[in-house]
């Protein structure tokens, strides 16, 4: 059975809408072809989530996201995906939308690595974007 949990570390946040968003997201893991068995969010500050890309990554720069890809088997989706509410929250200001906006094209994102899709050329982001965009869209809620 597929589960997506979501997580607190060093701040109190709830999500809104989690059975919601729990289904949005199995429904875009299930559109790009693959099989979701366990996904785990993890809601965090921007001191909490410095510390995992440095320690994991060598990265020693804030983020908004750091994901993890846990599987060993294709098409198949297991993930810990590390969200900074506090970036979420200067981002949504920064790009003029709504926190739950922000929120949702981050937790999105983190998906749509786990399915393979990368940012770090310009192409790369512009099709990542495009995928973010499309599935915003797809939102019933």
């Amino acid at each position: 059975m597929p589960v997506i949990h979501f997580f607190e570390e060093d701040i109190t946040y709830k999500l809104k809408n989690k059975t919601l968003v729990r289904q949005w997201i199995t429904q875009t893991i299930l559109a790009e072809g693959y099989q979701l068995k366990e996904l785990n969010y993890i809601f965090c500050s921007d001191a909490y989530l410095l510390q995992i890309n440095q320690q994991y990554l060598n990265h020693d720069t804030y983020t908004d996201i750091v994901t993890f890809d846990n599987s060993d088997t294709e098409k198949v989706i297991i993930g810990d995906i590390f969200i900074s509410i506090e970036r979420i929250r200067e981002n949504a200001a920064k790009f003029n939308t709504s926190e739950t906006d922000e929120l949702h094209r981050v937790i999105i994102h983190g998906v749509l690595h786990l399915l393979g899709y990368k940012d770090k050329t310009a192409t790369a982001k512009q099709k990542m974007t495009q995928k973010e965009d499309l599935y915003l869209n797809r939102r019933s809620f």
